[in-house]
């Protein structure tokens, strides 16, 4: 027999969040309140064509309050959780409001993480959320104003873009900053000469998109050199100043635009919610996605260390994000009406990269089935559909993107946003 209800504190509402939200919101006797810093759900995986304007701010922020309209059981409240209390099941935003559930999901997803690199976290841009994506937008058109007006600067680094990271956002954002110069700005900026514009990807590692197989490694590392990015594997960073990137190798590359994809770790709820860590400053999940002693709290996505059916902690996608909260929704609902919890279980959708207009690469389901180009193209479309669908927002937009993009590429103005309008501190080429 049912209880008579619960009440769901959810905290972020991103693929995660919005798993569980969406699926506890069918059921009459739960009700949610789900928390957020945004009224909008942001779609990470296409941050980085905001930042190189492929697409507007817009076409990646889906409002909330939206989404659960006609689900009168989902309470959406606008707010910055500062900290948790596992103990007592409440949370309290950082203008002081304190909310109480009876169970607690934590879902507030992840913070760059910058490995203690001096000036990194001042100067360099990182690519985590709408926000980020919207001043490194304003950094990348800002750069090209200046040298514009200014063509000595290039020889300051006004034109070189430094990337640092080779995962999939490193590997995507350099993809994606080769082709803004080549196809959008040859054509905004006539009087510049461009062919001094420089893209550098660096990595520690030795491979492009580590993850993925051998072939695919070759393939990314081919389709980003044929675009003119430049690949400085096997070469940390060890300094990010206001005008330049320190390499391990001792050499010092001039740059005004440092894009940080270097990892991520933990939202900072993490930290002050008393609950243990591993890996990254994440939360352990438990097989059913509850915390250690605490079997009235959740921790879902980028927040927690997953563990998969081989007992390896799952990578920090968006699938794994969402299907841990729908998940997690399913084992509430166990408990309010009296069954036993299931231990998650991922159905692996694979792991992809889009590198440009004519390159892609796509590792399909458990067995990891290979990909290249048109295909891989089609099958990242289609997970990131599914991805968007479930997260309840248009596809209308994203898929005549998809079709501009792919199938009938042009010329793109990139003066779809007025830098001054973005909280970026104005470029002083004197310093650094």
């Amino acid at each position: 027999m049912a209880d008579k209800g619960t009440h769901v504190v959810v905290v972020g509402g991103g693929f995660a969040g919005i798993g569980c939200a969406r699926e506890l919101a069918k059921h009459k006797d739960v009700r949610v309140t789900l928390i957020d810093r945004n009224n909008y759900h942001q779609f990470q995986p296409l941050l980085y064509q905001v930042a190189t304007c492929q697409l507007a701010p817009g076409d990646v922020a889906y409002s909330l309050r939206a989404l659960f309209r006609d689900r009168p059981n989902v309470d959406v409240k606008l707010g910055e959780v500062a900290s948790a209390d596992p103990e007592a099941l409440t949370v309290t935003t950082a203008d002081g409001e304190t909310y109480a559930g009876d169970t607690l999901v934590l879902a507030a997803g992840s913070k760059a993480r910058f490995f203690d690199v001096p000036g990194a976290e001042e100067h360099s841009f990182p690519l985590y959320s709408l926000e980020d994506a919207r001043r490194l937008r304003a950094r990348i058109l800002d750069v090209f104003e200046a040298a514009d007006r200014d063509p000595a600067l290039v020889e300051e680094g006004a034109l070189n873009f430094v990337v640092v990271g080779a995962g999939a956002t490193g590997t995507e954002v350099s993809g994606a900053v080769a082709e803004l110069i080549s196809r959008t700005m040859t054509v905004e900026y006539p009087n510049l000469t461009l062919s001094r514009a420089r893209v550098i990807m660096v990595d520690h590692g030795g491979e492009v998109l580590g993850p993925f197989s051998d072939g695919a490694h070759e393939y990314a590392a081919k389709a980003l050199e044929r675009d003119g990015v430049e690949l400085r594997m096997k070469t940390g960073v060890t300094e990010v100043g206001a005008g330049h990137v320190t390499l391990s190798d001792g050499n010092t590359i001039k740059t005004r635009c440092t894009i940080w994809g270097g990892g991520i770790s933990a939202a900072p709820l993490v930290e002050r919610s008393g609950l243990p860590t591993g890996r990254a400053g994440r939360i352990d999940a438990l097989p059913d996605l509850t915390v250690e002693g605490r079997p009235r709290v959740y921790a879902l996505g980028d927040l927690a260390n997953i563990a998969g059916s081989d007992g390896e902690i799952l990578p920090q996608l968006g699938s794994v994000a969402m299907q841990s909260g729908a998940w997690a929704a399913k084992n509430i609902l166990a408990d309010l009406h009296g069954k036993e919890r299931t231990p998650f279980r991922y159905k692996d959708k694979g792991i992809m990269a889009m590198i440009g207009r004519k390159a892609a690469v796509a590792e399909i389901g458990e067995h990891r089935h290979e990909l290249h180009g048109r295909l891989a193209f089609a099958a990242w479309l289609g997970v990131h559909a599914q991805l968007l669908a479930n997260a309840g927002a248009e596809l209308n937009a994203f898929l005549s993107w998809a079709d501009e993009f792919y199938l009938r590429p042009h010329h793109r103005s990139a003066a779809l946003l007025d830098p001054a309008t973005i909280d970026t501190p104005r470029i002083e080429w004197g310093a650094g």
